[in-house]
């Protein structure tokens, strides 16, 4: 009897920029160390998209290019591509459209989604609902962001954290037992109020006032949002290892939102998920909201062998967070 249809990760790539921020250019910026930046967050340095007219799209056309390339896909072989980013190049159009564009995709239909650092586990689930379905034989799922576009550089609680970058999957459809098997994702808006933009929507348009203010920045609450992130990812993970059936014991790596060394850590002793299972990249990359996960995949990949079981999770601003359960279908 053959087994259900599931859409599988079949290819990845992952891209950053080459220009380097680190923690000592960090000191010459705002009043902060290296040492205090690495102890609280974990980071070392992140990468910064430079030069003008270069959008979140330029990381996106390395992703998706990266893919083709690598497994031998004609551009108009792609039915679907959805780029979950929060920093896309317009208000319109979507960010995806242009990525499309710039590759030669011209027979798929393409569009954003916008759930700050969940929003490659949000696309990544809506990208399988379309290959589920029988509609779509090859998705492009990208998670990117050029955090470094909306960052101000005098607010050292902000600035530390996020980078540029990020990267893309392939989804195809599996008969074999691997691929997206379940997924548990959630959202509450009231917790906008604690982590957001406060200018540049149609609530409040772009005036003189609202950037010589400084509103065109992320602003973030930074314990209230720890808290709430550590809750939220145990839980969403607790919930979907007993929907599944499995123990921490079954799942071979855990992928974790690379939002801040000691979430990952609180998240992790919640679990009792032992830590050398757990991906970490955030020393080399920083925070890139929806780049993250898709970064993780793309270095862990060559460690993975078909068969594997994995969890993907993440928090973000919305408030937005959920996990994702796939069995690996690459052999590495």
């Amino acid at each position: 009897m053959e087994m259900k249809t599931t859409a599988a990760i079949t290819g990845i790539c992952g891209w950053v920029p080459p220009d380097i921020l680190t923690n000592k250019d960090l000191e010459k910026m705002v009043d902060t160390s290296e040492e205090w930046i690495r102890t609280r967050t974990g980071i070392k340095e992140r990468r910064i998209l430079k030069g003008e007219g270069q959008g979140t799209s330029v990381i996106g056309v390395h992703a998706v290019k990266g893919i083709l390339e690598k497994n031998k896909i004609d551009p108009s072989e792609i039915d679907l591509l959805i780029c979950a980013t929060i920093t896309g190049d317009m208000t319109f159009p979507d960010t995806a459209n242009l990525i499309c564009n710039e590759v030669g995709i011209k027979n798929a239909f393409a569009f954003d989604i916008n759930a700050a650092c969940s929003g490659f586990l949000y696309a990544l689930n809506v990208g399988a609902k379309f290959v589920e379905s029988g509609t779509h034989k090859k998705v492009i799922v990208v998670g990117a962001d050029k955090m470094s576009s909306i960052i101000d550089y005098t607010d050292r609680t902000t600035c530390i954290i996020f980078g540029d970058g990020g990267g893309a999957v392939l989804l195809e459809p599996k008969t074999d037992g691997t691929g997206i098997i379940d997924a548990n994702l959630k959202s509450d808006g009231a917790g906008w109020k604690h982590l957001h933009m406060k200018a540049g929507g149609s609530r409040k348009p772009p005036s003189i006032e609202t950037v010589q203010n400084r509103e065109h920045f992320v602003y973030q609450e930074g314990k209230y949002v720890f808290k709430a992130a550590v809750k939220g990812m145990s839980s969403v993970i607790h919930e979907l290892l007993q929907k599944q059936q499995l123990t921490i014991e079954d799942i071979n790596w855990l992928i974790p939102h690379q939002a801040n060394m000691r979430i990952i850590e609180s998240v992790s002793n919640l679990l009792d998920f032992p830590m050398e299972k757990v991906m970490i990249n955030i020393h080399k990359y920083g925070n890139t909201t929806a780049g993250t996960i898709p970064l993780c995949l793309w270095e862990l990949a060559p460690d993975l062998n078909k068969g594997d079981k994995l969890i993907l999770t993440a928090f973000g601003g919305g408030f937005t967070w959920g996990a994702i359960y796939l069995i690996w279908a690459i052999d590495s």
